[in-house]
Order: structure tokens, then C-alpha cells, then sequence
């Protein structure tokens, strides 16, 4: 089964610090608002679901000192990482508890298993695309770790994997955190499914010799019309898959859609200290004399995705409106707020079709 990121019990938010691996499995016990902000800006805990229910339990940790008011604390958290709308959406439910008078804790835990049922869903859905597309590259972590448990764009690997399938991964290293080579690499290795670390500039190699059946990642913000925000890296990979004839999906459960947001231009980019380019595993590596830039995530258009392996359902690009749509309707008929409430199917085609371009 795969790894917990975070748990929560008693006033305390546990969490695996994603820092530390894979040499060593850390666990850090937080108590504080600051305490949980601080963990969001440094990574310690990082994934866009992860980091909305970490928030989330921010939260509580906040109402339960007693010394915040639900906006302060909100404004708190919201300026850790601006890129990931799952942020927004875990502080979004536990202040509207808070504010409403209702009990902070059941709402954060209910967002929680909100996350991780639909994490196995994406992994139910998913897993039949790659019953013969079984040699796939990933980038950057997708995993439970970024997740919370199962992951976005491991769920379906994993699943098919339980299933029978013969499964061989392609691990981009993912600069400058390596957040690849580190974490999906780690996760990998304990469930044992066949992988190779691959440098990122290598991708293309292996995508233009067909030793890659498919391309699947995770997102931090999906547009309304489609494009989205993933880490740096993401949109390269888009297009070499594009120009090599390889299927490329997105995996998110339903708060990573961003339904405010029309197209990817108008998606907020996180700049990262430049100094994480500068070094790598505590070393530098470029003269002092050098300046760098450190764009955590780009933006990837519509146009390159095969498919969005959803809760609900595959759903192709030019549906992707009309789904979210109808998901707002039945939401706000069901007196439902917040990203990803409901449970409405889209009405696309099969997972079987989408299997190709």
C-alpha cells in the first residue's frame, strides 16, 4: 500500500518531511499555524492535495490557538505557495466551518478522505489505459507523498500494477529538487514496480526511440479550458509527446480544477529561490559570479493533452468546460461548495478509447 504523507490526531499534524528522503524517513510533529505555513514554504511537506490538506489542518491548528482570526489565518497560509489551487480550496472549507460556528476538526477530515477517495478513483479510472501502454514516463512526484495517500498520476500505475499489469516507469529526475529521482523513485522502490531515474534532458531520447507507450503527470491548477500549472518541465514534455505520436494525460481529483480561471495565462507561477538551482545536494554548482532563475512550475496548453483521468471519468479537453460546468450546476442543486464537491460523471468516451490520440 502506498505511504501517508500526514495524519492528524490529539492537536497534532504529522508529517512525513519530504526533505529528508530518501536517506532518511522523518517525521515532524506540528502544533502551530506558523509551524504548518513554515512546512508549506520549505517543502516539507509539498503536492498540491497534500499541501491542501495540510493546510486545511493549518486550520484547525490556528482555531485551536485561539489568537487568529479565520481571515488572518487564511491570509497566513495563502501566502506560502501561490501555484496550487488545492491551497486555496483545504483553507477555503475549514474557514468556512470556523466562521459558520461548525466543528473545525470534522471538516478537515472529511476534505482529507475527500482527497483520498478520489485519489483511488483517479486510480480506478486510469488503470486501464495502461493495461498495454506499459511503459510510461512520469515527471516530478505524483505519488501518496504529494497526495496525501495513493497519488494522481501513480494511482493508476499502482492500481494497474495490482491488477496484473506489467508496468516499467521512467522517473524524471526533475530539477532542481529532484523531487523525481528523491521521492517518486523512493515510492517506487517500496512497492516494487520496475523503474529507471532518467535525467530530464533525457526524455526526449526515450520518447523519440518508442521505449515510451504513454506520458502521465499530476497538476497544481487546471484551467476552465484546459491548460495547466505543473512543475517546471512539464510543458517539454508535452510536446515531445506530442511530436512522437505518445498519449499525454493529466491526472487531478476535482479541487485542482479552477473553474474562476478561463485559461492558463491568467495562473499564478511560483518563483522559487534562485539558490536551489544554484547548489544541488548541498553543493554549488555554477560559479558564485552566475545569477539563475527558479520558475517552480510552467504552464502547459490544452491543445497537448490527450485526456484528464478524473474521479468521475476520463475526460477529453474540449469536454473538460462542459463537464466542469454541469459539476457547478449539480453542486449548487445539492446546496454544495467548494472545489470538487459532488459527484457528477462526465460524458465522455470510454477509458478504452482514449487509450490513443
Amino acid at each position: 500500500m502506498p505511504v501517508r504523507a500526514l495524519w492528524y490526531s490529539g492537536g497534532v499534524l504529522s508529517v512525513l518531511d519530504q526533505r529528508a528522503l530518501p536517506g532518511k524517513t522523518r517525521v515532524l510533529r506540528i502544533r502551530t499555524l506558523a509551524a504548518t505555513a513554515e512546512a508549506i514554504r520549505t517543502l516539507t511537506v509539498r503536492g498540491a492535495p497534500t499541501i491542501g490538506v495540510a493546510a486545511a489542518y493549518g486550520m484547525v491548528l490556528a482555531h485551536h490557538e485561539g489568537r487568529y482570526t479565520p481571515a488572518r489565518a487564511a491570509r497566513l497560509l495563502g501566502a506560502t505557495r501561490p501555484t496550487a489551487v488545492d491551497l486555496f480550496v483545504g483553507i477555503g472549507i475549514v474557514r468556512s466551518a470556523w466562521e459558520r460556528g461548525t466543528d473545525v476538526e470534522v471538516a478537515a477530515n472529511e476534505y482529507r478522505k475527500k482527497v483520498v477517495n478520489e485519489c483511488h478513483e483517479i486510480g480506478v479510472v486510469g488503470a486501464p489505459l495502461f493495461a498495454k501502454s506499459r511503459r510510461v514516463l512520469t515527471h516530478c512526484n505524483a505519488g501518496a507523498l504529494a497526495t496525501v495517500e495513493w497519488g494522481t498520476a501513480l494511482a493508476p500505475l499502482r492500481v494497474a500494477r495490482q491488477r496484473g499489469a506489467r508496468l516499467f516507469v521512467w522517473v524524471d529526475e526533475t530539477r532542481p529538487l529532484l523531487q523525481g529521482a528523491r521521492l517518486t523513485a523512493w515510492e517506487l522502490g517500496r512497492e516494487h514496480i520496475p523503474h529507471a531515474v532518467i535525467a530530464d534532458n533525457a526524455a526526449g531520447h526515450f520518447l523519440s526511440t518508442g521505449q515510451v507507450d504513454a506520458v502521465i503527470v499530476g497538476a497544481d491548477r487546471i484551467a476552465r479550458n484546459g491548460d495547466f500549472a505543473n512543475k517546471i518541465g512539464t510543458y517539454e514534455k508535452a510536446v515531445l509527446a506530442r511530436e512522437n505520436g505518445v498519449p499525454f494525460y493529466v491526472a487531478a481529483p476535482w479541487s485542482t480544477f479552477d473553474s474562476s480561471r478561463a485559461t492558463g495565462a491568467t495562473i499564478p507561477v511560483e518563483e522559487r529561490d534562485p539558490e536551489e538551482v544554484a547548489t544541488m545536494a548541498g553543493h554549488r554548482v555554477m560559479p558564485r559570479s552566475s545569477s539563475a532563475r527558479n520558475p517552480a512550475f510552467d504552464v502547459t496548453p490544452a491543445r497537448f493533452v490527450t485526456a484528464y483521468i478524473t474521479p468521475g471519468g476520463i475526460v477529453r479537453p474540449h469536454d473538460l468546460a462542459r463537464t466542469l460546468k454541469r459539476r457547478a450546476a449539480s453542486a449548487a442543486g445539492a446546496g454544495l461548495t467548494g472545489g470538487g464537491s459532488g459527484n457528477a460523471r462526465p460524458r465522455g468516451r470510454s477509458t478504452r478509447a482514449w487509450q490513443g490520440r
